[in-house]
């Protein structure tokens, strides 16, 4: 007889639940424990970074720019007339003196109108000379004719006054007297008449000369402006310097104002430094500062600072207070530091390659064993040229990168090899 073995299904279902159930449990250990572990650090050769320590004590913030050298006293020569360049006598690079010929212009029209003022000027002062003569005959018959009355004023006065006493006496007619006293009387007012002619002929005189004097300052004036423009025909240098450019060449037209040479002081000269417009801010006239020409270093002090910004960079001009080294001449590269401040007792590093003052980076800082380095955030305050003052983040003795880290910024932590 067979005998009904017992079903063992439902164990069956319950062990596989529980087979399942711990696989899963298993893989999603295994998943979890994988997405938690840390990527492997990158590996960076040693000798490719540059490093340096966190430090505290004195800070000198500076700002460094590159410029020329430019001199202070330039003389622009402009043509002063429409002219012709004939010859040019000196090339730029020579030495020259206030009366050295630099250019010889040409110009035919101009000639001829100097010589037209010239002999104006001389018929103007012909005419002068010769109203002075007219003028002052005039003024002699004046006077002579005003003496002649003021002769019989006096001859009438004293026929007056005989035929006054006569009558007193008796001795003469009363008519007599009276006919005297009426002819002294009209010729005392003949001669005030004429010593008031006299006067009226002196002014009359001092008009008429003045204006013809005038019209000789006019014509004066007409020539020396000629003569000054034919001078200028022969270019001269104005003064003592160093011929820089002469933009011109021979047989060119020139108007008037176009600029055709160009004179220096070489002894005087200033640089022009270019500083970068984030770090002009704190700029200020008065400030030290260092050339370096290459050939030395010289002392000045920021003497201008142009007010306007131009590609990005501030013009400073910085005066020389020392002697030039020799070999400083115009044009001449060099290299500008000016010292904004000297921070007495700040924590600072070495500047990194992107960090810029009153900003937070992010910078590797070395494991103690130097194995190793993670990134941490550090918050940067006022920098100078190679350091840069650091307010949070870092402490003293710490050493961190300083070379452009760009390539790993998906990483935290790197290796050093």
């Amino acid at each position: 007889m067979d005998i009904q073995r017992p079903s063992n299904a439902r164990s069956k279902m319950i062990r596989r639940i529980v087979l399942v159930t711990v696989a899963v449990l298993v893989l999603g250990g295994v998943t979890l424990g994988l997405s938690r572990l840390r990527p492997a650090a990158p590996a960076v050769d040693r000798a490719t970074i540059w490093t340096d320590d966190v430090k505290r004590g004195p800070m000198l913030r500076e700002v460094r720019g590159l410029g020329t050298l430019i001199p202070e006293d330039i003389r622009w020569i402009p043509a002063q007339t429409d002219s012709r360049v004939d010859r040019i006598v000196i090339r730029p690079g020579a030495i020259v003196k206030p009366d050295s010929i630099i250019l010889e212009l040409s110009n035919p029209e101009l000639q001829r109108d100097a010589l037209d003022a010239e002999y104006q000027l001389k018929g103007a002062e012909a005419d002068y000379a010769n109203l002075k003569v007219q003028v002052h005959s005039e003024l002699l018959n004046q006077k002579a004719a005003a003496a002649a009355v003021h002769s019989d004023y006096e001859q009438a006065k004293i026929q007056h006054d005989v035929d006054e006493k006569l009558r007193e006496q008796g001795l003469g007619a009363e008519l007599n007297a009276r006919l005297s006293k009426v002819k002294e009387e009209q010729l005392g007012i003949r001669a005030q008449l004429e010593d008031e002619r006299t006067q009226n002929a002196i002014d009359t005189v001092n008009s008429r000369l003045q204006a013809q004097e005038s019209k000789v300052d006019e014509q004066r004036a007409l020539y020396q402006l000629r003569k000054s423009q034919l001078d200028a025909l022969h270019v001269r240098a104005g003064i003592d310097g160093v011929l820089q450019l002469v933009p011109v060449e021979v047989g060119q037209r020139v108007t008037p104002g176009t600029n055709i040479a160009r004179v220096a002081d070489p002894k005087k000269l200033k640089a022009e430094i270019k500083i970068a417009e984030t770090q002009a801010k704190d700029v200020v006239i008065g400030l030290k500062a260092a050339i370096d020409t290459r050939n030395g270093i010289v002392t000045g002090h920021v003497s201008r600072i142009d007010p306007s910004v131009q590609n990005g960079t501030v013009t400073v001009d910085v005066a020389i207070d020392g002697a030039l080294p020799q070999g400083a001449r115009p044009d001449l590269s060099v290299d500008g530091t000016i010292e904004i401040e000297n921070l007495k007792d700040v924590l600072y590093v070495g500047r990194p390659v992107h960090g810029q003052s009153d900003s937070t980076i992010g910078i590797f800082k070395l494991d103690p064993d130097g194995a190793e380095a993670a990134r941490v955030n550090v918050k940067l305050g006022r920098s100078s040229v190679n350091t840069i003052e650091i307010v949070q983040g870092l402490n003293v003795g710490d050493k961190v990168i300083l070379s452009d880290m760009s390539q790993w910024d998906t990483f935290d932590r790197i290796r050093l090899k």
